[in-house]
């Protein structure tokens, strides 16, 4: 009796141990984050490198590959967090519902409709924003915040509170006060001041109390997402709560980011320190035909993020696992964020392909300049580089 209670003690444990590694993730060696900048319709830009960052998975790894499977976190604001919705909604059978190559796809057939003036009133938003959120809800449906396939991270703004609001998957699961509808949180990221109307929605919390949102545009928090993403991943890894890797707090040596920017206008000296000491509130906020301060905290919001990102991971010599692609030469119609014409969208999109073979640039953290890396190739190279390490990654993962 005793050596058969010993016995079924010992299988029983075995049992629940096995039970218990069955259930444990799968460990891998490195994160993975993908970050994708707003500005409106130049989202075709860092869509068309997108298609071609799948297009290199799926030959690695089959025609199935998508871009949500190959990522941790994906973070978007305004266009981004729109792009970072549709690669990570799951359809009904839990696989992503559109592949990269069907981001220009949404921008080209819906573009001129969204950016359309036909119905906005000369006292509001330059557009009524009803396309925008009839398309988004037809795309996403009733999905929600904590179903999407991979940990999401989108930024708002909370103009009633006047503090930012950023709903991630983690977050939505946790709480069910911030498990909102994908879709309202894709038109609230994307209500840009002065373009769109303010979204408001409602959730619930766990005792059915009513939470109320007021949002705008995420940009006017973070333009560039990149460093919201890291933040998060980095807190997760401090509570214990990231279990796929085993990694130390602000270890870049084993994280790997995919920074995708909209494109910005040509360098131009426009401003001096002589001229604006003379300007009125007036002039900071339109002078000649420009809108200084707009410029002035765009420019920061974005640029501020790379420095402190590209300085995190030189910090470790890690600074080949930080990818940052942006064009900073648009000039005309390409610099703005809602002239959506088949002309300028095609333009936008032939940037993005001519962005893949220029050189892999960083910024240099003295000047704030763009400076191209030549000994690293360009920018398709790093990405098909990043392709095979994201693969085996996942397949890492996969074995363990």
């Amino acid at each position: 009796m005793k050596k058969t209670g010993v016995l079924a003690l010992s299988l029983l444990f075995s049992l629940a141990t096995s039970f218990e590694c069955a259930n444990e993730p799968p460990k891998g060696r490195i994160v993975t984050v993908l970050s994708i900048d707003g500005g409106g319709i130049r989202g075709i830009i860092p869509g068309t490198i997108l298609a071609f960052l799948e297009s290199k998975l799926q030959e690695l790894d089959g025609p199935n590959a998508r871009i949500a499977q190959y990522f941790d976190v994906i973070s978007g604001t305004s266009t981004g967090g729109l792009i970072t919705a549709l690669l990570a909604a799951p359809d009904k059978h839990n696989q992503p519902l559109f592949s990269a190559k069907d981001i220009n796809k949404f921008y080209f057939e819906n573009g001129p409709k969204i950016f359309t003036q036909d119905n906005a009133s000369a006292a509001g938003p330059m557009y009524d924003g009803k396309y925008l959120r009839l398309i988004i809800k037809e795309l996403l449906g009733n999905i929600t915040m904590n179903q999407t396939l991979t940990d999401v991270i989108i930024p708002t703004f909370d103009i009633k509170l006047l503090q930012p609001m950023i709903f991630s998957t983690s977050d939505a699961k946790a709480k069910s006060s911030k498990n909102a509808l994908l879709a309202d949180v894709c038109v609230a990221t994307s209500a840009a001041p002065t373009g769109f109307p303010a979204h408001y929605f409602e959730t619930k919390y766990e005792d059915g109390k009513t939470r109320s949102f007021n949002l705008i545009d995420g940009g006017v928090a973070a333009t560039n997402p990149t460093q919201v993403a890291i933040t998060h991943i980095f807190n997760k890894i401090l509570k214990g709560n990231f279990k796929f890797v085993d990694i130390k707090p602000m270890d870049t040596t084993k994280v790997l980011v995919v920074s995708l920017g909209v494109g910005k206008a040509k360098f131009e000296e426009k401003y001096n320190a002589s001229m604006v000491s003379q300007w009125s509130l007036i002039n900071w906020i339109f002078d000649k035909g420009a809108t200084p301060l707009i410029d002035v905290y765009s420019a920061a919001s974005t640029d501020m993020v790379d420095i402190q990102v590209t300085s995190l991971f030189q910090a470790l010599g890690a600074e080949k696992n930080y990818l940052r692609i942006q064009d900073d030469n648009l000039i005309g119609n390409t610099t703005s964020g809602d002239i959506a014409t088949t002309k300028n969208m095609e333009a936008l999109a032939d940037i993005g392909n001519k962005l893949l073979e220029k050189s892999v640039a960083r910024v240099n953290i003295e000047t704030g300049a763009f400076e191209p890396v030549l000994e690293e190739g360009t920018n398709s190279e790093a990405l098909f580089r990043f392709a095979k390490l994201l693969s085996d990654e996942k397949k890492i993962r996969l074995t363990n």
